[in-house]
């Protein structure tokens, strides 16, 4: 998945908003306000910051070349997954659609409503 394919994904998930907080080369990803992705756009090979639940983080790490622990992130509850390694198209979604809910899953019940999510 290349990073156009990557930000129209990202971007495809309700209430997700894209900026630049950090510089203008780490393109994040939030939903209501919570980072759920994050890419550096000068960085190559390209690669992505994912949230993922600490025990699924070592799983896939153990399992795939592309994954390692998140760069300049907790590194118990993120992966940096470098693009167009050793995963489909459709395994990085699944990893992206986790990260997602885990955020959305932090939220109350209430935000949730709110949000309609």
């Amino acid at each position: 998945m290349d990073i156009e394919a990557l930000r129209e994904y990202c971007l495809s998930k309700k209430k997700v908003s894209e900026s630049f907080p950090f510089d203008e080369v780490t393109l994040v990803f939030k939903v209501a306000d919570k980072m759920f992705a994050l890419i550096g756009l000068e960085k190559i090979p390209h690669r992505v910051n994912l949230k993922c639940d600490p025990e699924k983080a070592v799983e896939l790490r153990e399992k795939y070349v592309a994954v390692t622990s998140g760069y300049h992130m907790n590194k118990k509850h993120w992966n940096t997954i470098f693009l167009e390694e050793d995963m489909t198209t459709s395994e990085l979604k699944v990893w992206i659609d986790h990260s997602y809910d885990l955020v959305v899953a932090s939220f109350t019940k209430k935000k949730r409503q709110e949000l309609g999510l």
